[in-house]
């Protein structure tokens, strides 16, 4: 879309940091102007205004959630709001939320000092920084009420919810405040705003994050079965799973690999479920029929 306006875009590393350093070097170079994604005191500045617009949106808003990656638009909101909410006479609560396989804050916060990450993996990759910000950071070590961590399991159910629920499509680092909602991470919310800061998420990765969304709510069940090879077994499974209202939607059948013995046949079986407990119903129907379900998404 960017290459459609008329940009040149040059696609390089494997996370923001990588592609910021660069950046720099190109502008280093050649002279072009480099403006920091976060890290700029007038990029800050502009996000801020979010802030007005929640406040004005919403006057009786207690808490106000977001995704943090090097800090510009938590620190931005941040500012705008404590600074209107005490012309107001009142207090709004501030809260970061971070993949924690990319979170970077919470332990800089700790040590009052820039703590990088060695390493970043979320598929939240547009807050996938490892470093904060050093003004971002300034801002939010005095303004942010907490910065809080959730998983990629949860993120994956945060997209999802946000797909079926509310028919948004959200990428992975804007859906982290519903998942911190949905994980209770935040205490006594009140009026609460969570701010969806993103919608570019690949089909691909989409796809995956809906597979992934699906199992860690007991919606999607992966089982591996080893069994003797005789006809009319895999029917006899297919027998238990429908009778347990569960739908199949693939099957894997192969007598050949490493852990399959001669005359045995391994079956990985897909199925839809309704969640958790229906789960637990499904392979505790297929133990008493005497076959040894192995779980391998779900």
């Amino acid at each position: 879309a960017t290459q459609g306006h008329g940009a040149e875009v040059v696609l390089h590393g494997h996370n923001v940091d990588e592609a910021l350093a660069e950046a720099q070097r190109y502008s280093d170079e050649t002279g072009a102007v480099f403006v920091h994604p976060f890290d700029n005191v007038d990029v800050v500045a502009g996000q801020g205004t979010i802030g007005l617009e929640l406040l004005d949106q919403i006057p009786n808003l207690d808490t106000v959630l977001m995704g943090v990656g090097g800090g510009g638009l938590l620190a931005g909101v941040a500012v705008a709001i404590k600074a209107r909410a005490k012309e107001l006479g009142r207090e709004v609560r501030i809260i970061g939320v971070q993949a924690e396989n990319a979170a970077a804050y919470p332990p800089s916060l700790a040590a009052d000092a820039l703590v990088p990450l060695t390493k970043v993996s979320t598929i939240a990759d547009g807050i996938a920084v490892g470093r904060p910000g050093q003004l971002p950071f300034s801002i939010i070590r005095e303004l942010v009420d907490d910065v809080v961590t959730v998983s990629e399991d949860s993120l994956a159910r945060a997209l999802i919810f946000l797909l079926e629920r509310s028919k948004m499509v959200v990428e992975p680092a804007g859906a982290v405040g519903v998942a911190a909602l949905m994980d209770g991470k935040i205490e006594n919310p009140g009026n609460t705003a969570v701010v969806l800061s993103g919608g570019n998420i690949d089909p691909m990765l989409m796809l995956k994050v809906i597979q992934r969304g699906l199992a860690a709510a007991g919606r999607y069940l992966v089982v591996r079965i080893l069994l003797d090879d005789r006809p009319g077994s895999l029917a006899t499974i297919s027998r238990i799973i429908a009778e347990s209202d569960a739908n199949v939607t693939g099957v894997d059948h192969t007598r050949v690999g490493g852990s399959i013995s001669m005359g045995d046949v391994a079956i990985t079986i897909n199925m839809e479920t309704k969640g958790h407990e229906h789960c637990e119903q499904v392979l505790n129907n297929l133990r008493a029929q005497g076959f040894q379900p192995i779980v391998l998404h779900g």
